[in-house]
């Protein structure tokens, strides 16, 4: 069954909406042979690493500028724009422009962020130029902070002198025009020379590689031989592939010759190695690496108050960071040994809906009231739409009647204008103890104007499980 339901006109306000699933998720349904290992007790998948995560701060102090932002109804407002600090799990700390004008975020520190691919994100909402992304990313590579030295892109600009607060308030302006399509300016002359040379400059380029990424992240098949691939996108030059401790004996992480495998680096693809015999069962592979996220990177964020989306950041700036990501696979002799995964499309504005069955034997599951059959060795996907705005409860019923369910919040166009906000939730850019809403909208004489500020959420991305079907179960029923 697929329900819906509305979220407040208050963005940030909106209390009882679960981000849910974000991407690169995975759970293991429950199998004959044991118990469910990786999804809550009520059948909702749960999360699991991969690529780089984090928890979102304030404006960076020095690194942030004025700006005149007019809307579509011809509103105008004055907004700070700059750099915002990312702090990520390892304890590194990287810079993000915003990529959302009129939506709020959690600068609470609380917030917590994963990285995500420009599908799963309003830069790719359908109607939407294709190129708005690359060209994003191309301002990012040619500005600052990756451009360090402010004497040589003044030069380059044509701009006059910048200091970082005016080089980064104009990279935020010029990201804003693609971005938000709204009448920015900067409010230093400089700033906006710069932006203007952004903006005129600014070719597409092709999205930067995941910091460390495995697709699938579950994978199943039967025991006896290879289950896989599962391939590893990473930016590192290599990473580390450990099994899981509790994987049953003779299971082993083999290349397609089947040769061990105990490092991994772009392109390379791991199988699981089970031989005939081994009980039915799962386990997983962790890989880690030691990498810099590549700028361009858009990270998708959960408001840790509400429960429902922060604005999304993009990547600007970057550091060493230790990155994990995991993958699953599942296994039995025979039946069917289904896969299923759901990640946001936001070219579709909608979930994709994948299941993949490696079983002899067709593999059946009901999904918005309708019965899909997928036959040995074949997969589909189902688009489910959903509306903008709207949190969504996908249920998956199986063939012994126990449901499977992704949660999320679909959240893939910009907002055009911003959220009515009580003033009392209207925080100063120097207060980091009420920083609840984004720090992009500010005035000379009033606090931060709430809601002008990014918050693109994915949500229900990546998330994937396996089902084991019990025959006898089935058979009796």
């Amino acid at each position: 069954m697929f329900n819906t339901y509305r979220r407040g006109a208050a963005r940030l306000a909106a209390a009882g909406i679960t981000a849910g699933l974000l991407a690169a998720g995975a759970f293991a349904g429950a199998t004959t042979a044991g118990a469910d290992s990786g999804s809550s007790g009520d059948g909702t998948a749960t999360t699991t690493s991969g690529g780089a995560t984090g928890k979102l701060g304030e404006l960076v102090p020095g690194m942030y500028g004025s700006a005149t932002v007019t809307d579509k109804s011809g509103k105008s407002a004055a907004e700070l724009a700059g750099l915002f600090k990312l702090d990520l799990s390892d304890g590194t700390s990287v810079y993000t422009y915003c990529i959302d004008l009129y939506n709020g975020a959690d600068t609470s520190g609380n917030a917590v962020y994963n990285e995500v691919p420009w599908s799963a994100t309003s830069l790719t909402q359908a109607g939407r130029d294709k190129d708005v992304a690359g060209k994003i990313t191309w301002i990012l590579q040619h500005s600052f902070p990756t451009v360090s030295d402010l004497g040589a892109l003044a030069n380059t600009a044509g701009s006059g002198p910048l200091t970082k607060e005016t080089a980064a308030a104009g990279t935020q302006v010029a990201i804003w025009r693609l971005s938000d399509d709204p009448k920015a300016a900067a409010d230093d002359p400089a700033a906006e020379k710069l932006a203007d040379y952004l903006d005129q400059s600014a070719q597409a380029v092709a999205e930067p590689s995941p910091s460390l990424e495995l697709t699938p992240p579950s994978v199943s098949g039967k025991s006896g031989g290879k289950i896989g691939p599962v391939t590893a996108h990473t930016s590192a030059t290599g990473a580390q592939a450990v099994l899981a401790a509790d994987a049953p004996s003779g299971v082993k992480l083999v290349d397609a010759d089947g040769n061990p495998v105990t490092t991994v680096s772009d392109g390379s693809q791991l199988y699981f190695d089970v031989p005939a015999g081994t009980k039915e069962g799962s386990t997983s592979v962790t890989v880690s690496a030691t990498t810099s996220v590549p700028v361009g990177r858009a990270f998708a964020g959960t408001n840790s108050k509400t429960g429902g989306p922060s604005q999304t950041m993009i990547l600007a700036g970057t550091s060493q960071s230790e990155i994990t990501a995991t993958a699953t696979a599942t296994w039995a002799d025979q039946g069917p040994i289904p896969a299923l995964s759901a990640q946001v499309n936001c070219s579709k504005s909608g979930v994709d809906v994948s299941a993949t069955n490696k079983g002899d034997e067709a593999f059946t599951f009901t999904l918005e009231g309708k019965t899909y059959t997928i036959a040995p060795g074949a997969s589909q996907t189902i688009t489910v739409p959903v509306a903008e705005d709207q949190g969504y409860k996908i249920d998956i019923t199986l063939p012994d009647k126990s449901v499977k369910t992704f949660k999320g919040v679909l959240d893939c166009k910009a907002a055009t204008a911003p959220p009515t906000i009580p003033a009392t939730n209207q925080p100063s850019p120097a207060s980091s103890s009420t920083g609840n809403l984004a720090e992009t909208g500010s005035s000379s004489s009033t606090p931060l104007i709430a809601g002008i500020a990014v918050a693109l959420v994915v949500v229900g991305g990546g998330a994937v499980f396996f089902f084991r079907r019990n025959t006898r179960k089935n058979s009796a029923a």
